[in-house]
This record gives C-alpha cells, sequence and structure tokens, in this order.
C-alpha cells in the first residue's frame, strides 16, 4: 500500500470525519457562546459589581517611566485581571453548556419512557393466553 492510499485510508475513517465536524461545529458554538457571554451576560454582572472592569486590574511590579522620551521604561506588571475574567466567562460557559446537555438528556429519556407498543406476533400472543386464562 502507498502513503497516500494509507494517508486516504486514514483521513476517511469515521472516527476522524467525526472529530472533524466536532471541531468545526464545536467552534462555531464556541463563538456563539462568547458573543452570549460577552454581549448579554456580562453586562449585568458589571452592572452588578459596579461597573468593575476586571481586565484592567494589574499588580504592577515596576512602574514604567515615559517622562524621558529617548529611554523610557517599560511598566512590569502581573495582569490578573484577563484571568479573573478568563475564569468568569469558563464558568458561564460550562454552566451553560450544562444546562443545554441536562435539557438534551431528558428529552431522551422522555422519549425513552414512553413505552413502545408491542410487536404484532407478541400481541396476539398475548391476548391467545389471555383468552386461554379466562376459559373455564
Amino acid at each position: 500500500m502507498s502513503m497516500l492510499q494509507e494517508f486516504k485510508a486514514f483521513a476517511m475513517r469515521g472516527s476522524v470525519v467525526d472529530l472533524a465536524v466536532g471541531v468545526v461545529i464545536g467552534g462555531a458554538f464556541g463563538k456563539i457562546v462568547s458573543s452570549l457571554v460577552d454581549k448579554i451576560i456580562m453586562p449585568p454582572i458589571g452592572m452588578l459589581t459596579g461597573g468593575i472592569d476586571f481586565s484592567q486590574l494589574k499588580w504592577v511590579l515596576k512602574p514604567g517611566d515615559d517622562s524621558d522620551p529617548k529611554h523610557k521604561i517599560a511598566e512590569v506588571a502581573v495582569g490578573y485581571g484577563d484571568f479573573i475574567n478568563t475564569v468568569i466567562t469558563f464558568l458561564i460557559i460550562a454552566a451553560a453548556i450544562f444546562l443545554v446537555v441536562k435539557a438534551i438528556n431528558s428529552m431522551q429519556k422522555k422519549q425513552e419512557a414512553a413505552p413502545a407498543p408491542p410487536p404484532a406476533d407478541v400481541a396476539l400472543l398475548t391476548e391467545i393466553r389471555d383468552l386461554l386464562k379466562n376459559k373455564p
């Protein structure tokens, strides 16, 4: 088998194609969830926290100095605010995905809970059995 044929067989296996579809759909879903978090959920949270912009929070280790244009000293800071934003976003996304999966699982359980009618031959045999039981 040539290398090209082996690669084609590998790439066309069902699991690889399913994974590729999942990644593409996941990327699109990620954009939707990010938009939901950034544009719908975070503004009320910002209002509740008094308008704090977490992204601007930082711990300055060494202040910058730009008084001398020739010898600017850059600020050295730990930007923990972006980390806080990322953690909040992750928690919101995780909660949203949890709710979606929970809703899908409950819909599937409802479908499984409805008993399927027995096949015609089983129903007929059950009817015959019941008739024989009632016969004196």
